[in-house]
C-alpha cells in the first residue's frame, strides 16, 4: 500500500478524535484528518514527528490525513484502513496463507450471524472467514490490542469462535503497523472480556496471527509473523 504527496510536519494537539492540529515545515499550523479513532496517547504525544497525506480535494474539510507518526525512533502507520488493504494485497500474492490449499475464491465484506466480517475465502475442502485488527500500541517491544474497549471488536472474535464450532475456518490477523516488535499480547488491563474472548476463541478453534509490517513514509507493506502470548 503506497502513499502519495506525504509531508513531514510537527504534531501539536488533538482537540477530538478526528482532527490533529500540526505545524508545518512553513510555520504555519493546519489541521488533519486522524484516519486512527483509538487514544493514541502514548503516541501522539505534542513535539512528536508526525507524517501527512495532502488531499488535493477542495471538497474535504482538512486537506491532509494523519498517516504515520515516530516514536522513540520508530516509524508507526496510524491509518486504520492499512491493516485491511495490506492482509488483502498479501493474500491475493500469497505471502498470508490462512487456507491449507491456494484461495479459489477471495471475498471482501461477508456477512456470518449478525457481523460482517473482514474476508471470505474459499479453498478445495475449505471455507473460511477471517477478520482483521490494526495494532499500534507498543511498549518495549510488546504489542497489544484493543488500545481502547471495543464492543465491535469483541462481538468480531465471539463470532469467529462460533463459526469455527461450527465447522467453518475461522482467522484473526493482528497487523501490527510497525516494523519491530517481539510479542503480541491482548491488552487485559485495558479490556479483559477481550482477552478471555480472544483466548475462548483459540480454544474454539480460531488461528490467532500476528504479522509486523515494513513501514515508510510511504508504504506499508505486510512483514513478518511474531510470536503471540494468550496467557
Amino acid at each position: 500500500m503506497r502513499y502519495e504527496k506525504v509531508q513531514m510536519a510537527t504534531f501539536l494537539e488533538r482537540p477530538n478524535r478526528f482532527i490533529a492540529r500540526c505545524r508545518m515545515f512553513d510555520g504555519s499550523v493546519q489541521e488533519s484528518h486522524v484516519p486512527n479513532t483509538g487514544r493514541c496517547r502514548e503516541l501522539l504525544v505534542p513535539g512528536c514527528r508526525v507524517f501527512l497525506q495532502f488531499h488535493d480535494d477542495p471538497k474535504r474539510k482538512t486537506r491532509h490525513s494523519l498517516i504515520a507518526v515516530e516514536k522513540n525512533g520508530i516509524l508507526i502507520n496510524m491509518d486504520s484502513q492499512a491493516p485491511n488493504k495490506v492482509a488483502e494485497e498479501a493474500l491475493l500474492d500469497g505471502s498470508l496463507a490462512l487456507t491449507r490449499g491456494r484461495p479459489t475464491l477471495i471475498r471482501r465484506e461477508t456477512v456470518y450471524r449478525d457481523s460482517r466480517f473482514d474476508f471470505y475465502l474459499e479453498a478445495p475442502g475449505e471455507r473460511l472467514y477471517a477478520e482483521v485488527k490494526g495494532v499500534t500500541l507498543e511498549e518495549g517491544r510488546v504489542v497489544r490490542f484493543p488500545d481502547a474497549p471495543t464492543l465491535r471488536g469483541l462481538k468480531h472474535i465471539r463470532e469467529l469462535a462460533a463459526a469455527a464450532r461450527e465447522g467453518f475456518g475461522a482467522a484473526v490477523v493482528f497487523v501490527v503497523q510497525l516494523e519491530e516488535a517481539d510479542l503480541f499480547a491482548p491488552n487485559d488491563d485495558t479490556q479483559p472480556e477481550f482477552g478471555l474472548a480472544l483466548r475462548e476463541a483459540q480454544e474454539a478453534g480460531v488461528r490467532i496471527i500476528a504479522r509486523c509490517c515494513q513501514v515508510t513514509p510511504l508504504e506499508i507493506t505486510l512483514g513478518k509473523e511474531i510470536p503471540v502470548k494468550l496467557k
